[in-house]
């Protein structure tokens, strides 16, 4: 866990409620058109095929559903920035959970249909303010649905990688969540205001221990894309590799947030 918490920004639920969705129509349209062939393709998850990749899009959305299930915590005890740092402990398991469902699923694109009905279902029967029991502690279901936002963005890129001329588009109030919620992890995890991070056009913060900049131009910048922050900060791309292929700019001593990453597993 981090040392620090950071008080989280606030994401507006019709949004998010709205992106989730988006990306998740983006990605069924996508798997309509998949071959066999193409949905045994290898990914860089592991042992993962691109079929329990699709498989495992479907469970980001069921969890909603999961946590539903469960009795109500009595009161929050998490709040959204905690939720990046506890992936990792939960691979695993879901790892295999995704493995026995995708062989029980062959027909994916009535699998993702389900998924897409059942959280629409849900989100109708239940207000924002409804707490869930998540992996991270109890948050709202408001707060939750900014996670699967996560989820979505960072599983379609990796179908893409996956698949030899892919292009599934990302939603732009997807994109943009998935990079706020990501950039603001950094703050949390090394906080201060020696370094500017930027990911333009959604994010821009403050963080490492030094001097705070004010005024003027930043001594320490870092600067990429939304995509290249997503893949810098989830492991998918290293450092280095990222500042060789000039997908990442850094200037200043303190400038170097290699160390730093990734922030989820």
């Amino acid at each position: 866990m981090p040392p620090a918490r950071k008080r989280p920004r606030t994401y507006d639920p019709a949004r998010t409620r709205t992106a989730v969705f988006a990306q998740l129509a983006h990605v069924r349209a996508a798997v309509r058109t998949l071959t066999p062939e193409q949905l045994a393709l290898p990914t860089r998850l592991g042992e993962w095929t691109v079929r329990d990749l699709v498989v495992h899009v479907g469970v980001a959305v069921t969890a909603v559903q999961r946590a539903l299930d469960e009795p109500e915590p009595a009161t929050a005890d998490a709040v959204l920035l905690d939720w990046p740092f506890r992936t990792a402990a939960d691979s695993s398991a879901i790892s295999d959970f995704t493995r026995r469902l995708a062989d029980g699923h062959r027909d994916l694109d009535a699998y993702l249909a389900d998924a897409d009905e059942g959280l629409r279902a849900l989100l109708a029967a239940h207000p924002g303010t409804r707490l869930l029991a998540t992996s991270a502690g109890a948050m709202s279901l408001d707060d939750y649905l900014v996670t699967r936002t996560v989820e979505l963005v960072v599983h379609t890129d990796d179908l893409n990688a996956a698949i030899p001329g892919s292009a599934i588009p990302c939603d732009r109030q997807a994109l943009a969540a998935c990079t706020r919620l990501l950039a603001d992890a950094l703050a949390v995890k090394a906080p201060g205001g020696s370094t500017e991070v930027r990911v333009p056009p959604y994010a821009v913060v403050q963080c490492v221990e030094g001097r705070r900049h004010t005024r003027g131009t930043p001594p320490n910048v870092v600067e990429t894309d939304p995509l290249t922050w997503i893949r810098l900060a989830t492991g998918r791309v290293g450092w280095r590799e990222a500042l060789a292929d000039a997908k990442v700019s850094a200037s200043g001593e303190r400038a170097d947030i290699g160390g730093l990453l990734p922030l989820m597993g």
